[in-house]
């Protein structure tokens, strides 16, 4: 375990999401303490006004009960770094890493929670929340939504095709190959890596689950618990080789199946 230190505020409406957060935190470290919870934006403007010399980090969703969680900023004065929760703007939040804001996407999994920790570690004392930052968030959040990939063009001889997502089971890597396989069984060869699909895909949808594979979660029949704590997918195709989740994708993909929001 971690021996991080920090007092926090935890700004989310959703109880369940908030425990769960407040778990992964304890888990990480025993010195990470939740001074405060705040469910709306009212009450987290009301608890900053008053204890935010208190805490050194804030979790905020960008989505509460009353509205937008940047209107905090319009209200207060934010000194405090952010690491924002969200299931929105994905790809606007972008523009935060690149100064020193951090994000977590939903279902928030313990792996990407443990990274934002290290970032905040790493950075220390340098990492400051000031007025160029508050400004990054109004611009970011006002910007297009993320639109991620949703179909392919492939040849079949002389023919190009376009194949949807929905019409996607899985993407596999064989060697430097990656295929795309149809729920029809159809193979066909595509010019991308994993890497590059990880990317690209709606991850609501796709989940990378080895080195080998990503697949689609509509083209799922069963899950079963395999040897060494890993999982072994059984796809609606008639798929001979076996498809395992590796051990370290095992946590991950129990939250991304079970599609907590």
């Amino acid at each position: 375990m971690n021996n991080l230190a920090l007092n926090v505020l935890i700004v989310e409406d959703e109880t369940p999401a908030a425990e769960k957060l407040e778990r992964y935190l304890s888990r990480y470290s025993e010195g990470i303490v939740v001074k405060g919870k705040a469910e709306s934006v009212e009450e987290a403007v009301n608890w900053l006004a008053e204890q935010q010399d208190s805490i050194d980090l804030i979790f905020m969703d960008i989505q509460l009960k009353d509205g937008m969680s940047f209107e905090i900023f319009k209200e207060v004065k934010i000194s405090k770094p952010v690491i924002f929760i969200t299931a929105y703007n994905e790809y606007a939040l972008d523009a935060f890493k690149v100064n020193g804001i951090d994000y977590l996407l939903k279902p928030i999994t313990f792996t990407d929670l443990s990274n934002s920790l290290k970032k905040v570690e790493s950075l220390g004392t340098q990492l400051r929340w000031g007025d160029d930052r508050t400004e990054t968030v109004l611009h970011a959040l006002n910007a297009p939504e993320r639109a991620y990939k949703n179909r392919f063009m492939v040849k079949l001889g002389d023919h190009i095709k376009s194949i949807t997502a929905d019409q996607i089971s899985l993407f596999f890597a064989d060697g430097r190959d990656v295929y795309l396989i149809t729920t029809q069984l159809r193979k066909f060869i595509i010019d991308y890596t994993l890497e590059n699909l990880d990317e690209i895909l709606d991850p609501k949808i796709f989940n990378r689950i080895n080195r080998s594979y990503i697949v689609n979660i509509s083209s799922i029949q069963d899950v079963v618990v395999y040897s060494n704590s890993r999982l072994k997918i059984t796809p609606h195709i008639k798929w001979e080789p076996e498809i395992i989740v590796s051990r370290e994708k095992v946590s991950d993909f129990k939250e991304w199946f079970d599609g907590v929001h």
